[in-house]
């Protein structure tokens, strides 16, 4: 793979031409890039993936559902309808994506949308339901919208900075293109991080003057929530499957791992569709069990998609977390609302 990826390297310095002059384009107005006079926060990563994009969302929204009316406007990857979608009860993750259906199902008094073309569905959701301010998911690259404020995330163990651009390596653009960003935050950190590591990570970044950075990680809940059911996680002292679909499941099966658990890993790619032969695969694992409850573990994320069609299925809830400096990220976000015109 690694070789293959050698190989693709002059592809990779077509990529950056291409993606360097449209970025060019935009920042001198000859593309069309447009704003709005409501305040867009844009959150998404340089990288193909796995950053944590959906609890930095998570967090904004607990952050700001109880002052501001929110909405939250999403791609909808891997859908199977088109254009604008404002969701509603009735809608399923094959309808809308799994994240944004996860924001809707979790949330009470947000609006939450999908919409490939940002501008329009900015426009719906204004024209719709009158948003106070939009969380806009994985658009840092969306340049047709100009966001007010961009933040920007990037993993502790796979810095933007020491990556390739595609196919090479796993950039979507330029290193450059850092500098859109009003905030960087980098995730899934270690739970102890020193100030000197800290340090080492902001010179690798070359941050300019206007900048900020926080380090953050993935808290786990103590409880798994099932359908009409919550168990504490020291429950799962007998072995369980657990089902994956996500970019990068690494986290959590070392949290899993340091908790001594023993699981079997069903694997499958991001924002999977899961097929009959999938789910019935699923569940030839989960009766071969020979523990009393024979548990389905899964994330969040692939909760939605799998509810209802596998048996004790559960979920494990994850919550973005600051290292340090929490208040001064809080005051940040809320600073530019407030001073927004």
């Amino acid at each position: 793979m690694k070789l293959l990826r050698f190989l693709l390297f002059p592809f990779a310095i077509i990529y950056d031409v291409i993606t360097k002059v449209r970025n060019i384009l935009f920042d001198l107005n000859v593309l069309k890039s447009t704003s709005f006079n409501i305040p867009v926060i844009a959150v998404g990563n340089l990288t193909v993936g796995g950053t944590g994009k959906t609890p930095q969302i998570e967090y904004l929204i607990r952050l700001l559902r109880s002052e501001y009316k929110v909405a939250v406007l999403s791609r909808g990857y891997k859908r199977k309808t088109e254009g604008f979608q404002l969701l509603n009860k009735s809608h399923s993750a094959e309808d809308v994506g799994d994240e944004p259906l996860q924001f809707f199902s979790k949330f009470d008094g947000i609006n939450v949308a999908v919409d490939a073309n940002r501008t329009n569905g900015i426009s719906e959701l204004m024209s719709l339901v009158n948003p106070e301010l939009v969380l806009l998911d994985d658009a840092y690259q969306h340049r047709k919208v100009k966001a007010g404020f961009y933040v920007l995330l990037t993993k502790f163990d796979d810095l933007y900075c020491q990556d390739f651009l595609l196919p090479t390596g796993n950039l979507r653009e330029s290193r450059s293109g850092a500098n859109r960003a009003d905030i960087v935050v980098v995730t899934k950190c270690p739970n102890q991080l020193s100030d000197f590591e800290m340090k080492s990570i902001e010179k690798k970044l070359k941050l300019l003057p206007n900048q900020k950075l926080f380090f953050s990680k993935i808290e786990y809940n103590e409880n798994l929530i099932g359908g009409e059911e919550t168990i504490s996680l020291s429950h799962l002292n007998e072995e369980f499957i657990l089902v994956t679909g996500i970019a990068k499941p690494t986290s959590l099966l070392k949290y899993l791992k340091e908790r001594e658990l023993s699981f079997t890993h069903l694997q499958f790619p991001d924002h999977h569709h899961f097929s009959e032969q999938d789910l019935s695969k699923i569940e030839a694992a989960r009766k071969s069990l020979k523990s009393k409850n024979k548990i389905v573990l899964t994330t969040e994320k692939d909760f939605v998609r799998l509810k209802g069609k596998i048996e004790s299925l559960f979920y494990i809830e994850i919550h973005n977390s600051f290292l340090s400096n929490q208040n001064d990220f809080d005051s940040s976000i809320k600073e530019f609302i407030t001073n927004f015109k």
